[in-house]
């Protein structure tokens, strides 16, 4: 049975008085000078006694008693209060030290009421958990719980780090002994983060050692064995006397929990005799303990209860309750070891009654269990079962997997004796389960690596860990160097290769918007070019020549305005990259009148559905004037009478639609006629259709169809335009 978590925190008292107590061995000398400077009987001088008892307490504990004296004299002198109260409670921490927790706790009582006279909130809160922890260390839990959630309260509202530091792993601890690890593991790991927070180099090896009793009392053997070692590591290198014997028991305890009982006597020899060096009677008592516990493992049973009954002696004289539980239900197993089942009943009801008297929940379970077993032994099967079930109940509630798989495997016992062969198959397998899982191979393989891993940091100071660390840089440098080479040409190869992909792919991008942009510009360009051709404007002048010779006055200025009219908006509109659908119906109009002024050589209409506003209605420019110049040029080849061409605009399904038909010789009749030649206006046409689609993310595109599929003659030009309809309240400009 492993002690009662408690002595984590004996050194963490003084954290409650000062801001950081990470410095302090540096400042002891500081300290001399200024008392030795300040030779007046006044309130600085009783601080500077006290922070130097303060630093000096563990170390030198004369010198300590001598400051204290000397700072009292004058205290009470001065009637200066508030440095009573401070030197009460020094004098408190120095007595738990040494396990008098009765005169502690009357010190620290006093130290409270002084404080709560001052109304100090920080010495209250102080006080609060000096008493607390006292309660703690006499495992009389509950009333420990009171006081220390009083003290956490006050230094939260305070917004104390340092503070509640100790607070934090004081509660970790309780909650362990309680048996809720849960809440344990908590406070525990909060300890670790406010120490780091604030570089609390105290905290951190303490809250490390507390989780290694947590994880030892749930059966995680390697996990207890990591956060034991890496405690006791920080406290060699702060020097904590104290902290390293408690690490020292611990993992002592952890050894004999895997049979290596000669390492474990070995640790638990070690801590003894520092707790004797210190005069903590508590810690003696609890390393005698597990010196019988090794002894019980190992056989020599005899040796065995000589140190048990040690143990229990010295418990009995500080009033260590957890302690005495804990030897009694020891004592207890020895007996059942020698079949003296009736003595080990009474130790088990003996430590039953002092667990519940101070809330002791995973001994409970232990002793219920050790009842079963004296029963058992007795073939009582009937009362054993009643008590293992009690034990088993407690057990699976705290997942204490050590005190299930002794349960399980009573059980399997109890109920095979019993005849119920089903319940006892049951929990032989269960038993079988967690047998496996408890102690295997695996976890024996990660305490042995993790024993090497920290066999330097506990014999070795940090100098030595530094000299060892470069020299195993140094070989682990020069075995991996050509390694490293390589892997920095990959890395600069790598590098370089994602460069080049990225500059690749960002000129690429820009080099296809430049080839767009001129795309678009060239395609303008030849539209232009095309839109008004040479031949149509020779043509016209020609026409208008004419006129003016033939003095028609009217029909001769009638078509100079058609004519200026129609090159303005050409010109306009080839400026624009959308255009009001109004305005290039205006063009394509005054086009046709001008082809057709002269002789009325074919008929036209421009037709626009009732649905379609064209002045609503943006569509980029010259699209539809092509494909008519074409049916003009081509169409009617050989055909004089009755020439037509039929414009007809549409809406459906978000589609603008324009037709140009006509009734000419027919698209196959004028491809056979110029087999070499295509319309360049409607090549260019039909590429803008392609681009525009992708600039207005909406379909576009031309079909050219001979009518005679529609049992009609000529040509029909399908134009999808992509298009914008503009709100109707919207200003729009020509």
């Amino acid at each position: 049975m492993h002690p009662i978590n408690k002595y984590l925190f004996v050194l963490l008292f003084f954290f409650m008085f000062l801001g950081n107590i990470n410095a302090q061995n540096k400042r002891i000398d500081s300290l001399k000078v200024e008392l030795d400077n300040h030779k007046i009987s006044d309130t600085t001088r009783v601080n500077l006694l006290y922070d130097l008892a303060f630093s000096l307490y563990q170390k030198d504990i004369h010198l300590t008693n001598s400051y204290i004296q000397e700072a009292e004299k004058i205290a009470k002198q001065l009637d200066y209060k508030r440095g009573e109260a401070y030197i009460l409670s020094l004098k408190g921490i120095i007595e738990s030290r040494k396990s008098n927790y009765d005169l502690g706790l009357d010190y620290f009582q006093q130290s409270l009421e002084i404080f709560q006279s001052l109304n100090d909130k920080k010495g209250i809160a102080s006080s609060f958990n000096s008493i607390g922890v006292s309660y703690l260390q006499q495992s009389k839990n509950n009333d420990a719980l009171i006081y220390l959630k009083k003290a956490f309260k006050i230094n939260e509202e305070l917004g104390d780090k340092n503070k509640l530091v100790s607070n934090a792993l004081n509660l970790g601890s309780i909650h362990s002994n309680i048996g809720k690890y849960s809440e344990a593991i908590y406070y525990y790991e909060l300890t670790l983060k406010l120490s780091k927070e604030i570089d609390h180099k105290y905290g951190i090896p303490y809250a490390l050692n507390g989780l290694g009793y947590v994880y030892n009392k749930q059966g995680n053997q390697p996990a207890a064995f990591d956060y034991y070692n890496q405690a006791l590591f920080y406290k060699e290198q702060l020097k904590d006397t104290l902290g390293i014997t408690i690490s020292l028991n611990s993992i002592g305890n952890t050894y004999r929990s895997f049979g290596k009982y000669d390492k474990s006597l070995e640790y638990h020899n070690r801590s003894l005799e520092l707790a004797e060096k210190i005069e903590n009677k508590d810690l003696i008592a609890i390393n005698k303990g597990n010196i019988g516990l090794v002894f019980k493992e190992k056989g020599e049973l005899e040796k065995a209860l000589y140190y048990m009954n040690e143990s229990l002696k010295m418990s009995r004289e500080i009033n260590d309750f957890g302690q005495m539980a804990n030897c009694l239900f020891d004592i207890g197993e020895v007996n059942l070891s020698l079949k003296n089942t009736k003595e080990a009943r009474q130790s088990f009801e003996k430590s039953i009654e002092i667990s519940l008297e101070n809330n002791i929940p995973h001994s409970l379970a232990l002793n219920y269990l050790g009842i079963a077993e004296s029963y058992y032994d007795e073939k009582q099967f009937k009362k054993a079962l009643f008590y293992t079930l009690k034990g088993e109940s407690i057990a699976s509630e705290l997942n204490l997997l050590e005190a299930l798989n002794n349960s399980y495997e009573l059980l399997s016992n109890i109920y095979k004796n019993l005849g119920n062969y089903k319940e006892a198959f049951e929990n032989h397998q269960k038993f079988k389960k967690f047998s496996d899982s408890l102690f295997n191979e695996e976890n024996i393989k990660k305490i042995t690596q993790l024993e090497y891993e920290y066999k330097y940091k506990q014999t070795l100071d940090s100098a030595s860990i530094r000299e060892l660390k470069l020299k195993k840089t140094v070989q682990a440098t020069s075995q991996d160097l050509q390694k490293s080479q390589r892997n920095y040409l990959w890395a600069i190869i790598g590098v370089l290769s994602i460069s080049i992909i990225l500059g690749s792919i960002i000129f690429y991008e820009k080099l296809k918007n430049e080839k767009s942009k001129t795309k678009h510009a060239v395609m303008e360009q030849k539209l232009l070019r095309s839109q008004m051709t040479p031949h149509f404007i020779f043509n016209s002048l020609s026409v208008l020549q004419g006129m003016i010779l033939n003095k028609e006055e009217k029909k001769s200025i009638h078509y100079l305005s058609k004519f200026s009219k129609l090159l303005r908006l050409t010109l306009e509109n080839s400026r624009d990259k959308i255009v009001l659908l109004s305005q290039e119906l205006a063009a394509v109009q005054d086009y046709l009148t001008l082809q057709n002024l002269e002789d009325e050589t074919y008929k036209f209409t421009v037709t626009v559905e009732e649905s379609i506003e064209t002045s609503l209605f943006k569509i980029p420019p010259m699209l539809i004037q092509p494909f008519v110049e074409n049916a003009i040029e081509h169409a009617f080849k050989n055909q004089k009478d009755e020439r037509r061409i039929d414009i007809n605009l549409s809406y459906s399904d978000k589609k603008l639609i324009c037709t140009i038909a006509d009734n000419g010789v027919g698209i196959n009749s004028k491809v056979d006629t110029k087999t070499t030649k295509r319309s360049l206006a409607t090549t260019i046409t039909s590429e803008r259709l392609n681009v525009l689609s992708k600039d207005f993310n909406m379909e576009g595109y031309v079909t050219i169809e001979n009518r005679q599929k529609f049992n009609e003659q000529g040509t029909l030009v399908t134009l999808v335009i992509p298009h914008i309809i503009t709100p109707k309240n919207e200003n729009i400009t020509s």
